[in-house]
């Protein structure tokens, strides 16, 4: 287990490499491997934010580990903020990101920055709302990446986290083992080249503390009001809170 760990925190170090490799892929297979239900986590997780409807209109938010944008164009088309601000590892996935907020004729209200989640290049109490959603678990340092979303959120701004988590039912787990161990290994290989990157996906979710132990970090860098709802049998999780 030690080693397991070890190996995972040594992949961490390069995760932008990593997520470089797979960008031209990474859209498709998460729609396929998930049956496009990760389009839905994102709905409802983007739906447990506040409306900037009725708010100030020039309310911002930080989506940490934007990526591809997919949550970004989920927080814009919702109206949950006047615009978004994505900071990233991996420039391709970035790239990929710029021409889909493009496409939906949102360019003027995102902007893409290159960073670390660990040290981000923002003044603090920068932004109303922090958001991320599947990249916590990749951060090299992951009390060090909540810190600096707690350093850079208002006083009295909200936290969402949307994650991968494990599912409690013996049966549920079992086909999620499979899955995540066999399976999906195989077909983002298949279609990507890279099954190294997807066997480092079921590793980091497996490792990841999910449900009250995250919680418990989440209290550890100061947040409160804290909140997880499971989504699709507890194979993600979204996690709320408060400054």
């Amino acid at each position: 287990m030690e080693n397991e760990k070890q190996h995972i925190g040594e992949e961490k170090q390069h995760i932008g490499q990593l997520f470089d490799r797979i960008a031209g892929t990474y859209d498709g297979l998460n729609h396929l491997l998930s049956l496009n239900i990760d389009r839905r986590w994102r709905r409802k997780a983007v739906g447990k934010l506040a409306e900037v409807r009725n708010q100030k209109s020039d309310i911002s938010l930080l989506d940490v580990a934007i990526g591809t944008a997919d949550l970004t164009i989920e927080l814009l088309r919702q109206n949950k903020a006047a615009h978004v601000t994505g900071i990233d590892l991996s420039r391709q996935m970035m790239t990929i990101g710029q021409k889909k907020v493009a496409q939906h004729g949102y360019s003027d209200r995102v902007r893409f920055d290159y960073g670390s989640a660990q040290q981000m290049p923002y003044a603090d109490e920068s932004f109303d709302t922090v958001t991320c959603a599947y990249g916590v678990r990749n951060f090299a340092n992951m009390d060090e990446g909540l810190s600096e979303m707690y350093r850079v959120l208002r006083h009295g701004g909200e936290l969402m986290i949307l994650e991968f988590s494990y599912p409690t039912n013996p049966l549920i787990r079992w086909g999620y083992d499979l899955y995540f161990t066999h399976i999906l290994p195989f077909i983002g290989n298949l279609f990507s080249r890279d099954k190294g990157a997807y066997s480092y996906l079921n590793r980091s979710v497996k490792n990841f503390p999910y449900g009250e132990a995250f919680c418990e970090h989440l209290r550890a860098a100061g947040f409160t009001q804290i909140k997880a709802t499971t989504l699709t049998f507890g194979i993600s999780t979204v996690y709320t809170a408060e400054k």
